[in-house]
């Protein structure tokens, strides 16, 4: 590990679940996905020196922060960590200049210095002609770039963002997430993202570690998490189809028994206990009538229709049940409508089989 790592080893009893957790982050972006309640924002606040955990070690920058076992524990304001809350938390009453300033560490020894500074940094961020501007009177996506502006000026060895992105509406949060996308690239600072949705963090982070009652249970580019899930929890957050079975090789094919009953067929060459992988991209939606043989079919109803970038996500109620994407501006789409009777396919040649399991070790 680089002395620009940060590397957080924390265990701690949360209610009724046990935080035990191992994050190793380099200059980069990892993004920490998972529901309300599985302990996302407690790694936060055991970094940021707020929560004291039970045990652990947390080293930031080749500084000791955290180590139970030897007794040191820094308080917040001197473990160099920022972090930027879901609102920004920008002081209402200052100006954009004013609020950069106020986070500069160390502190300029002149108001020159100061001045000189806080302009470098508003250039840095592209926020300059905001610099008279006070909070109220900017966009979302401004104020988001002063919030990191601020944390910036502290020089700190650790970047932490709290859901920075939850509480905006779907076409600020785009504008917001490419702004935010830019400014995280270019500090290259260990930066962890916490949110609860992948849809709002998959353009910003270099790796997603997903975790579920306390621990990471898979981590990993989001291609690689969508492509081969470590279990049904990580697959649905994630967005993917992903079905349990028992698989054995018949002729040159493999046959998958899934739970349900139901069977499915695969290229892959594997046998025992599976799961299976079919990204909705794959998955073609059509009549009944018109299926051919030789691939894998589901027929159900169109459960929901949703607008989803320039396609739709469809849900098909059958058995098992499944999602697809389908090209907005195809005459497939325009025939789409809830209840209508329709074919999910795909070939066994985009059926993945990956070995059921997962890892709470996200290095």
């Amino acid at each position: 590990m680089s002395d620009n790592d940060l590397d957080v080893r924390v265990r701690h009893r949360l209610g009724r679940i046990e935080l035990d957790v191992h994050l190793a982050v380099g200059r980069e972006t990892l993004a920490l996905i998972g529901p309300s309640g599985a302990g996302k924002s407690s790694v936060l606040r055991a970094i940021t020196g707020l929560l004291k955990p039970k045990d652990g070690r947390i080293v930031c920058a080749g500084r000791v922060l955290f180590d139970r076992e030897d007794g040191v524990n820094l308080p917040p304001e001197e473990r160099g960590v920022a972090m930027v809350f879901q609102d920004g938390a920008l002081f209402p009453h200052l100006t954009v200049a004013k609020n950069v300033a106020y986070g500069l560490r160390p502190r300029p020894r002149s108001r020159r210095e100061r001045r000189a500074q806080v302009a470098e940094i508003l250039e840095r961020f592209a926020i300059a002609p905001l610099a008279d501007a006070r909070p109220a009177r900017i966009s979302g996506g401004e104020r988001q770039r002063v919030a990191i502006a601020r944390a910036v000026a502290s020089s700190p060895g650790a970047l932490l963002l709290d859901e920075p992105l939850s509480a905006l509406d779907a076409v600020t949060k785009s504008r917001v997430a490419g702004e935010l996308s830019r400014a995280l690239t270019a500090l290259r600072l260990p930066t962890i993202l916490v949110s609860h949705d992948l849809g709002d963090v998959a353009g910003l982070a270099d790796r997603v570690a997903v975790m579920d009652a306390g621990r990471i249970v898979q981590v990993g580019p989001v291609e690689e998490l969508v492509r081969a899930p470590a279990s049904a929890f990580v697959a649905a957050f994630v967005g993917t189809n992903y079905f349990a079975g028992r698989a054995r090789r018949v002729g040159d094919r493999t046959e998958i028994e899934l739970d349900d009953g139901t069977r499915v067929v695969s290229d892959d060459v594997v046998a025992g206990r599976v799961g299976v992988v079919v990204p909705p991209w794959q998955v073609a939606i059509g009549d009944p009538a018109s299926v051919e043989p030789g691939g894998n079919v589901v027929v159900g109803a169109v459960t929901s229709v949703a607008p989803r970038g320039g396609s739709l996500r469809v849900t098909v109620a059958g058995k098992p049940a499944i999602v697809a994407d389908v090209p907005a501006d195809t005459p497939a789409a325009a025939a789409l409508a809830k209840g209508t009777i329709v074919a999910a396919t795909w070939p066994s040649a985009l059926t993945r089989l990956i070995a059921e399991g997962g890892s709470n070790d996200a290095g």
